[in-house]
């Protein structure tokens, strides 16, 4: 699949969210979307990511931004990382790697000599058409928020 550029069609998703209900992309028409990809729940990174889009949350809500976290986590793990750090949006549970492989974000990953694939840390901007307005592959876990403000101020 090729890779995925800015102005393209965001992929349609439709994915089980930490209550087992079903969400899709379909349902944020209209809206901007923060569609961001992480590795795992409850680890370092993951959790500074999260819980940096917590405590902006208000007021990405007031510029009428949708924040949706992904990844292959399942909907009991993703439960108790909500719970856990108490965040306020959802988080999908791509458990078939769907999603993570429509968006090209499942990579192969290099640790201490050892090969293996994972989800690459990446945030799309969609907007209310669909499109994907920005890619941010250099995640910035404590600043993902004042990225994506950034992107889109501009």
């Amino acid at each position: 699949m090729a890779e995925l550029k800015e102005g393209d069609p965001a992929p349609a998703i439709t994915s089980k969210n930490q209550s087992g209900n079903e969400v899709s992309l379909n349902d944020y028409k209209g809206k901007t979307v923060v569609l961001y990809f992480y590795p795992k729940d409850d680890t370092p990174g993951c959790t500074a990511e999260a819980c940096d889009f917590r405590d902006n949350y208000q007021g990405l809500q007031a510029k009428g931004i949708v924040v949706l976290g992904v990844s292959i986590d399942d909907e009991k793990s993703h439960q108790k990382f909500i719970t856990k750090h108490n965040l306020p949006f959802t988080l999908l549970a791509d458990t078939d790697q769907k999603i993570v492989n429509d968006y090209g974000v499942w990579v192969e990953k290099n640790m201490y000599g050892k090969k293996y694939m994972g989800t690459a840390r990446t945030t799309f901007i969609i907007d209310g058409e669909g499109k994907i307005a920005h890619i941010i592959k250099k995640v910035d876990t404590k600043n993902s928020t004042q990225q994506v403000l950034d992107l889109i101020n501009n």
